[in-house]
């Protein structure tokens, strides 16, 4: 059974990017910004995991590639959960682009 909170992510990032979409035309920034929350989300978490296991419990003892420390990145839940709504968001794009060539439309007309 898929982890809850991948499918959540995903979910979650597919209506972003849909309504987005759909309202622009910009199926790339729909997903752009979806994808963007949750990069954002676990690069935070990895900071707060950087900081309480190797900054001695303060920020200013981070340096600016904490974030990449592999240390921080020890389950796979953690990449899942940034790199699963990527990948629905870049998938829904590359999908809308295609049906969009094909009909010469920008939203669901077609």
């Amino acid at each position: 059974m898929p982890d809850l909170a991948l499918v959540e992510h995903g979910l979650i990032t597919a209506a972003v990017q849909l309504l987005v979409g759909w309202l622009t035309g910009n199926w790339w920034a729909g997903g752009g910004l979806a994808s963007g929350y949750f990069i954002g989300r676990e690069v935070a978490q990895a900071e707060y995991r950087w900081i309480e296991q190797f900054g001695t419990g303060l920020r200013a003892d981070m340096p600016w590639h904490a974030v990449f420390d592999p240390r921080v990145w020890q389950t796979a839940d953690q990449t899942a959960d940034w790199l699963g709504p990527v990948i629905v968001t870049l998938a829904i794009a590359w999908l809308m682009r295609r049906r969009t060539q094909r009909s010469g439309t920008g939203g669901f007309a077609g």
